[in-house]
């Protein structure tokens, strides 16, 4: 290594080192193109390419070069500034200030806020796209469960959910002019229906209000209660979003008690199967809680098993002092690297970079642009 280089210390094994520093490369050929594949040949199933694909990350010597996985996050004996990457915009604009009076007057609250999203500013005040959006956090701003990396109230008892909510946010969001909605809630296991019910009413009102307008629910688990899985993909939405939060191995350590992988999985499979054909589902995990390569790549398949078709990867930003400290900050590069395996594992549409969250302006608009275009080439096939 160069001494004059500064130092970048990077948290992985030597395996997991191994399978990202050969997993997508611009100066080699893509390990994504089997070597002995031609024209003629039949096409693999997915399961015989990834399998493949892993064989082939486990297998082949590590490229010498800049690559950087990850820096280490500074402690108080040791501080270390932020990576440059991790830089956020500080909210303000016009736009901004609308969006926030409105909420305030009509009581509602917002994910992007109760999250300290660090994409904020960007969305509410418009972006490049000059299109302001909002995520909309309905079953009021207390949840019943305590993640450890949640910045959300927490409390046993709730407050009651406000029974005009449904129809104040339908009217509030079909008056914002927008295409593409995100509905999400805090847990609500104090309900007997988890808080389904709210969900869907609010779905309902808001496509009587504006028929065309796309909306996405991000939902709880539900504790795994078909019903109430049925209820929701069934009320008419488009994407059906619920997150598994981090990879299979450190769900104890990162979720409440109360979620798991299995459950969150079994959620995702359901709703595929009782939403409408064309609705898609879509889930994302944190990077950054201790995972390993390995076990990312590994959680990312056994997630496209389960038909999820569009997957999103983010960095952990710890909230406060209070929640569980970042293990380190991962680079753009390594991203970069899980969206090209996220494409070759067959999701459909894979978002990933340090300042990516499950719901976001770029991902939304790209899954409109897709949703439009299925329903394009399905009416002309009729």
């Amino acid at each position: 290594m160069n001494p004059q280089r500064p130092r970048q210390i990077l948290s992985l094994s030597k395996t997991l080192t191994l399978t990202l520093t050969r997993s997508i490369s611009s100066t080699t050929p893509s390990l994504l193109q089997t070597p002995d594949a031609s024209p003629t040949s039949p096409p693999s199933s997915p399961h015989s390419r990834l399998a493949d694909l892993r064989r082939r990350l486990s297998s082949e010597m590590p490229i010498p070069g800049d690559f950087v996985y990850s820096v280490p996050v500074g402690t108080k004996k040791n501080p270390i500034r932020k990576p440059d990457w991790m830089k956020e915009t500080i909210p303000g604009g016009s736009k901004y200030t609308a969006i926030k009076a409105k909420l305030r007057e009509l009581k509602l609250h917002t994910v992007c806020e109760e999250a300290r999203c660090p994409n904020l500013g960007e969305c509410w005040s418009g972006g490049e796209t000059g299109t302001a959006t909002a995520t909309i956090m309905i079953l009021g701003d207390t949840c019943t469960r305590g993640c450890r990396f949640c910045n959300v109230k927490t409390s046993r008892t709730p407050p009651p959910p406000d029974p005009n909510e449904p129809t104040n946010v339908a009217e509030a969001i079909a008056s914002w002019g927008l295409d593409y909605v995100v509905i999400t809630s805090v847990d609500r296991d104090d309900l007997s229906d988890q808080g389904s019910g709210h969900f869907a009413e609010t779905v309902q009102k808001l496509k009587f209000l504006k028929p065309t307008m796309l909306i996405e629910a991000l939902v709880p688990d539900f504790r795994g209660d078909t019903s109430c899985v049925e209820r929701v993909a069934t009320s008419g939405l488009d994407v059906f979003a619920h997150n598994i939060e981090t990879v299979e191995e450190l769900q104890r350590s990162v979720r409440d008690h109360r979620a798991n992988f299995k459950q969150s999985i079994d959620v995702l499979k359901m709703a595929k199967e009782y939403a409408p054909p064309g609705t898609l589902t879509k889930t994302s995990i944190m990077l950054g809680c201790g995972e390993t390569p390995d076990q990312v790549i590994s959680t990312m398949e056994k997630v496209r098993a389960a038909g999820v078709d569009v997957f999103t990867l983010g960095q952990y930003m710890r909230p406060s002092k209070r929640h569980m400290p970042v293990s380190e900050y991962v680079s753009p590069q390594a991203f970069e690297k899980y969206r090209a395996l996220g494409v070759e594992m067959g999701f459909r549409y894979v978002a990933s970079g340090p300042m990516v969250r499950s719901s976001y302006k770029a991902g939304e608009f790209y899954i409109k642009s897709m949703i439009d275009a299925d329903r394009s080439k399905s009416s002309s096939n009729v």
